[in-house]
């Protein structure tokens, strides 16, 4: 329940009122919390556990009087007892909450003294129980939670774009093909919207089917083909003696029945799958359905080529809201008293303008429309109240026209003009029921401005001139940098100009480019939806420098990373962000953040939004060569260049021995990110420093080396060509000398930590992982701890969802703890072992499975935990309640440190267990 100042106010004031005259003691410190919590309108039974249990740091049982996880911890006193104990107590509480569930304020009372601690801010608020109602601004926390929900569409959208599926299928089965076919089904799914939405009479067109046509299906194009032409011809110019029931179908216009078709071919079959479609009840399937429809009927593989993924309604919403919505609705609850201003507040409305520069089949643009046309129609009822409307025509001042697009592809294009249509009907028909006047803008004579061209090649000024524009907003192609084609990289070119490094940019930046050069000098306001790795790795460092830089650009809102799914047939997820931006600064800013990926966010506040989607200052992290902080720096492993020659399985390698004994101390266990993380033995022929008269007696050895040098030779490249010389080497070898970490390349996103591991010299590193030499525990610990973790969930690149970690982004850039001291270094080393030994206690179980989180062992969890805690407090003494406060600290670290004050790392323990 959503309550105003006022309410919470008011029942602060009966709260503390009641609890005075009362003077309840401690026995019912679980009812006063109850009442405390209903003064913001909560039920803390469902957000909150009362007396829950905890180990404290001596490893006893504690109970927490009450704690809301991930939000606040109260701890209750009897009147007078002493309030830095109770704080001291409920500190100490913290050691023993895993990370997600540590509160951002700690709340401590004797029922007439109340103390709030604010953990972020390291800040203290104290008052009386007399003086809550002049305090409860201090709890904006709990009044400001507040889950985002969007509801999904019915299932019945899904059944009707697999029944058009179906239909569409039997179509091209017979050779009706191509673009004939495509004008064919928008126009029967215009007819399906239009009997059960009044633009005909109820099930005009199915009873023209069914009564009019053979129910072997042979008449059935030709009867179609008559009804196309009827709906496309003006009554006054109609023949005379036209069939009565084809006569009573409206004129329709808007080209949509313009263009002649070759004649379809119907069986019984195909035509009682065209009555099935007229037996769906369209008028409960939004508009917006036309592009899942779409989606359904296409090729999963010219959907990929073609970019055309659709967005859900659900989704939708999360772009316009925050972009517009709710700002609008704010500004009419404003207004809505005062009769001239909300004249004002309409005529804004429909003087208000919409781009999507990739449309699709137009269902955000759709959406973005109803809603609008619903906030219209709170505004007429509010206007008309108490006058007698006599005509609907004259009070709706918003159409069509002011939704513009522009889409590729020349079908979709066609469907969005269309949905544009159906939605607007649907809402004449809305307000037509509001104020009991029947109202439908029949013939159709203003549509959505739908350009169909590339958006990446065309000028947006030609579509709508930026001077009328409010709004740019959509879901450009998902096309990662491997996938793009000939075109597709063209288009980046011709984009991006002059910019080096733009390979490793996805397509959709170039979205994001041409809004910015197209918003410049306006007041414009744009949100795209994007692959989440354009917020990731090194994509902000080249996307984000242009934006900053020369146009000025500042993010005003930000959904991270979330499950991005859809209705229609296969519903594939990505992972996705949605971000909102404009040339000109703000002050409500917003970050969306997802405690689960495919579950609703919560809205955070927040001053400024960096590149990387969180609270910070507006900075990049570029690639860098060397480390920001004084440690090892980090190699590749070494690259073979091969052809397969120098490698062995378990058995290839007894097969290979038992023929070539003298080879055994030049084969050696190798890793790749694979078998390192999977468990499995993979070996090498490790010719470095070999005697050349024992290589000269080992002919198998040579026969491999051979095969080596032939293919080195025959490589086009002409480094590679040169290594045919000294094929008994490794193309590239950077093996270390001592003691190293090693680091896969690629991990799986669902781990909550990558697994490390530490190798001696004798086992070769390969280059699908990167190797940390002279490695210490204390090096080790940091590195395997959620802080360092954090680092790379954020600023890491990503391979489809998967970590991708590189030394020159993640590593070199990292922030470490600034100033340990000898005792944090030492407590980070014990913790490191632990870890060790916690592996090493399941021989038989892969590091894919021990940090699998569905199979991880207990007393690894426990590990780990206590090695976070251990790194943490190398950080700073106050605990971090969440990822985004770990990464606003984190950035403001790495700050200071490319601002000179770079600081050595200290810590050469000895570890006792190797991986």
């Amino acid at each position: 329940m959503t309550l105003s100042w006022n309410e919470i106010k008011d029942r602060a004031f009966h709260f503390s009122k009641e609890w005075m005259e009362a003077r309840r003691e401690e026995a019912e410190a679980k009812q006063f919390l109850i009442e405390f919590f209903q003064v913001f309108g909560i039920s803390n039974r469902k957000v909150s556990t009362f007396e829950h249990r905890v180990k404290r740091p001596d490893t006893t049982d504690g109970y927490i009087d009450l704690l809301w996880k991930g939000n606040i911890l109260i701890e209750m006193k009897s009147k007078g007892k002493n309030l830095d104990r109770a704080f001291d107590q409920a500190k100490a509480y913290l050691h023993g909450l895993p990370q997600h569930e540590l509160p951002k304020y700690i709340l401590v009372s004797d029922f007439d003294i109340f103390r709030l601690h604010d953990l972020k801010e390291e800040r203290t608020i104290e008052f009386k129980l007399n003086e809550f109602v002049h305090n409860v601004h201090h709890f904006n926390s709990l009044i400001d939670y507040q889950k985002k929900v969007f509801k999904e569409q019915d299932h019945a959208n899904i059944k009707a774009a697999e029944l058009m599926g179906k239909l569409h299928d039997r179509l091209k089965e017979i050779g009706y093909d191509g673009h004939p076919l495509e004008v064919y089904l928008v126009r029967l799914l215009f007819c399906l919207f239009a009997e059960d939405t009044t633009i005909f009479q109820k099930q005009q067109f199915q009873d023209y089917i069914e009564q009019r046509t053979n129910e072997d299906g042979t008449d059935l194009a030709p009867r179609i083909q008559e009804l196309f032409q009827v709906l496309n011809t003006p009554e006054a110019k109609r023949f005379k003696n036209l069939d009565e029931q084809l006569s009573e179908f409206p004129y329709v216009n808007g080209k949509l029945f313009d263009e002649s078709l070759a004649t379809a071919s119907f069986d019984s079959k195909m035509r009682l799958a065209l009555l099935e479609c007229c037996y769906q009840d369209w008028s409960k399937i939004s508009p917006d359905i036309f592009g899942s429809m779409f989606q359904s009927v296409m090729n999963p593989v010219e959907r990929r080529n073609l970019g055309a993924h659709y967005t859900s309604e659900k989704n939708v919403l999360k772009i316009i809201k925050p972009l517009f919505l709710d700002e609008l609705r704010a500004e009419f609850e404003a207004c809505k008293s005062n009769k001239y201003k909300l004249q004002e507040f309409h005529r804004k409305l429909a003087n208000l303008k919409f781009l999507d520069p990739a449309c699709g089949c137009g269902n955000i643009l759709v959406i973005t429309y109803r809603e609008l046309r619903l906030l219209e129609l709170d505004v007429l009822r509010i206007l008309y109240k108490n006058e007698l409307v006599t005509s609907i025509e004259t009070i709706v001042l918003l159409d069509v026209d002011m939704m513009y697009g522009i889409e590729y592809e020349e079908f979709p294009a066609r469907i969005a003009e269309v949905a544009m249509w159906l939605i607007d009907h649907q809402m004449n028909m809305l307000i037509s029921n509001e104020f009991g006047l029947y109202f439908a803008r029949l013939p159709l004579k203003k549509s959505a401005m739908i350009v169909h061209g590339n958006a990446l090649q065309i000028d947006w000024e030609s579509v709508i001139a930026k001077v009328k524009l409010s709004y740019i907003l959509g879901n450009p192609p998902f096309v990662g940098k491997s996938l793009q084609n000939a075109e597709q990289k063209s288009d980046m070119e011709k984009v991006f100009t002059g910019v080096k490094g733009i390979g490793v940019l996805d397509y959709v930046t170039a979205w994001y480019l041409k809004a910015a050069q197209y918003m410049k000098n306006t007041k414009i306001k744009t949100a795209f939806v994007s692959t989440n790795s354009i917020a990731q790795g090194e994509q902000p460092g080249i996307l984000w420098s242009l934006l900053y830089n020369l146009y000025k650009i500042k993010i005003h809102f930000a959904h991270r990373t979330f499950s991005w799914s859809n209705e229609a047939r296969g519903n594939a997820a990505v992972h996705v962000v949605i971000i909102g931006f404009a040339n000109y600064d703000t002050t409500d800013k917003k970050v969306f953040e997802y405690d689960d990926i495919k579950g609703e966010p919560h809205e955070i506040k927040v001053k400024n939004i960096n590149p990387y989607l969180v609270e910070g200052k507006d900075l990049i992290i570029l690639g860098r060569t060397n480390p920001i902080n004084k440690v090892p720096s980090m190699v590749y492993g070494s690259k073979p260049v091969d052809d397969g020659n120098f490698f062995f399985t378990d058995e290839e390698k007894d097969e290979f021995l038992s023929i070539e004994p003298s080879a055994a101390k030049y084969i050696k266990p190798i890793l790749s990110s694979h078998e390192f993380l999977n468990g499995k033995n993979r070996w090498c022929l490790w010719l470095e420093n070999a005697n050349p008269s024992e290589l000269k007696s080992m002919p198998h050895v040579i026969q491999r080396l051979e095969k080596v040098r032939i293919f080195r030779e025959n490589s086009t490249k002409e480094s590679v060509r040169k290594q045919a010389k000294t094929p008994s080497l490794f193309s590239e070898i950077r093996q270390p000398k001592d003691n190293f970490i090693v680091i896969p390349q690629h991990s799986s996103e669902t781990r909550i930590y990558i697994p490390f591991g530490f190798f001696k010299p004798s086992t070769i590193v390969s280059n699908s992982c990167t190797a940390l030499p002279n490695a210490s525990l204390y090096l080790f610990g940091v590195l395997m701890s959620i802080m360092h973790m954090t680092w790379v969930k954020n600023v890491c690149g990503r391979l489809e969802s998967r970590f991708r970690y590189s030394n020159t982004i993640v590593y070199n850039n990292f922030p470490w703890p600034e100033s340990p001291t000898e005792k944090q270094i030492k407590s980070i080393e014990t913790a490191a072992q632990k870890v060790l030994d916690a592996r090493a206690a399941f021989p038989e179980s892969s590091l894919a499975v021990l940090y699998d989180p569905r199979s991880m062992p207990p007393a690894l969890v426990k590990a780990h935990n206590e090695l976070d805690k251990a790194v943490d407090s190398a950080y700073r003494s106050q605990p971090f309640v969440n990822e985004a406060n770990r990464m606003v600290f984190l950035f403001e670290l790495y700050e200071r440190y490319v601002g000179g004050m770079f600081v050595e790392v200290k810590g050469k323990g000895k570890m006792k267990a190797l991986v």
